[in-house]
């Protein structure tokens, strides 16, 4: 299946301010499923736009504006052909078949880091979940189900991600929310877990929470079945639909636009953010 996703994100302020360099993560991670043909990135006619790779080897681009503005526009256009994956297909090393497991030490050398919560207060049970022994993937795809059932979803484009804690407490979130909190319970039942951001782009007929726009989810790693995407806001495993743009151990990792203005006083802003996914073929 071909598709084509066009992405724009506009700032504007009020007075004249100068601009921190600004970090994009917004190019998919290729792979057997996830073929991207064109790339067509723009921003600001004075910037330097370097492309690189991130410590977690995400395809990024750096961009430094020496001239001070009012406006910074970022656009981009992707063409992108995908190949259909089932996300069950893996079959788990015999250590890794029960839960909860041990990773071996090789492994857990590797994963130490998404290994560790985040925070001191991550919960390693839920109001609505308690780790009990049985089949790994059973007990992972109940988890991520059972966030899916008791947090309220809402869409908030701005502001940090909260606390695994706090999203429990409130029992809302977006889904940057339901992400960090799903991590913080895998990493608490010592399964290594990582953030990841991108396009969720079904086009199916059933409706999907945050379709159509920049989303969040989380990969956790399983012995035999490497990294598996799990999507906590719409309760499903991810596959070809979940185009990974960014993975990281904290929200700012993975974050698709990270950057900052400069100036004496506060000014006055405004963003217009648009994201359009088309499907060009059957």
């Amino acid at each position: 299946m071909k598709i084509q996703i066009n992405y724009r994100v506009d700032y504007h302020y009020e007075t004249e301010v100068g601009f921190s360099p600004h970090l994009f993560r917004l190019f998919p991670r290729v792979d057997r499923y996830v073929n991207v043909t064109r790339v067509e990135f723009s921003t600001n006619a004075d910037a330097d736009v370097q492309y690189r790779r991130d410590l977690f080897d995400n395809e990024i681009a750096r961009c430094y504006y020496p001239e001070r503005g009012t406006d910074l526009k970022t656009g981009l256009v992707l063409d992108v052909d995908l190949r259909e994956r089932n996300p069950f297909h893996f079959l788990l090393e015999s250590h890794a078949l029960d839960f909860p497991f041990q990773y071996k030490p090789n492994e857990q050398a590797v994963l130490s880091p998404f290994l560790k919560p985040q925070a001191a207060d991550a919960p390693a049970a839920l109001p609505f979940w308690q780790p009990k022994p049985g089949a790994t993937v059973d007990t992972l795809v109940g988890l991520n189900e059972a966030i899916h059932k008791n947090i309220i979803y809402e869409r908030r484009d701005e502001g940090e991600a909260r606390k695994a804690a706090e999203t429990c407490a409130m029992g809302v979130g977006s889904c940057r929310d339901f992400s960090v909190l799903l991590a913080e319970v895998l990493r608490m039942n010592g399964v290594a877990a990582r953030l990841a951001s991108g396009y969720l782009c079904e086009f199916g007929e059933k409706e999907k929470r945050a379709e159509g726009s920049l989303h969040a989810w989380v990969e956790a790693y399983l012995p035999g079945g490497g990294w598996l995407g799990m999507d906590p806001t719409n309760g499903t495993l991810t596959n070809h639909y979940h185009i990974t743009a960014a993975v990281g151990l904290t929200p700012e990792d993975i974050t698709p636009v990270l950057g900052s203005y400069y100036n004496k006083t506060r000014v006055e802003s405004k963003t217009d953010a648009t994201l359009e996914l088309i499907k060009c073929d059957e």
